[in-house]
């Protein structure tokens, strides 16, 4: 008694004490974390959830006063549309986001990543698919992006 199993070998009782601490220490950073970034909003489809860090509020100022505004939120654009897809982007987006903003490692203003860019094009299509059909010229180039030529229409902020 008093003893923890540790690689075969008994581990003195307070190795079991001191992993305990360093578990719940993690458990307890990680949920402070969340409650102070305001985690759970990023489940939500508010656009409000993305301006809770201050790079976006450009975007999101941008984005009230565009067409997409009245139609469109943030994730309409740059989250894909079927859920285990949705989930997994915001998932991805969310650890690159909060390690980015926590260590201080992202541009001003910020910029999309190639990976992000490709589902802002998928959703365009898919949104637009439609309109797209009928239209001949410069769109028929499937190397085009949306954005080539529509960059304001999301969030007119765009060098």
């Amino acid at each position: 008694m008093g003893k923890a199993i540790l690689g075969g070998r008994r581990a003195p009782f307070w190795w079991g004490v001191g992993l305990a601490a360093l578990l719940g220490a993690l458990v307890g950073l990680s949920a402070f974390t969340v409650h102070y970034a305001r985690g759970a909003s990023y489940l939500s489809n508010s656009p409000e959830a993305c301006v809770n860090c201050h790079v976006m509020r450009d975007q999101y100022e941008a984005w009230l006063r565009s067409s997409h505004g009245r139609v469109a939120v943030c994730n309409d654009c740059h989250s894909p549309h079927t859920l285990p897809e949705k989930l997994l982007v915001k998932g991805l987006n969310g650890l690159r986001h909060g390690v980015a903003f926590t260590l201080g490692n992202f541009d001003e203003p910020i910029r999309i990543t190639p990976f992000n860019a490709r589902v802002v094009q998928a959703n365009c299509e898919d949104c637009h698919r439609t309109l797209i059909s009928q239209m001949t010229g410069p769109h028929t180039d499937e190397a085009l992006a949306c954005v080539s030529c529509h960059a304001g229409v999301g969030h007119p902020t765009r060098d």
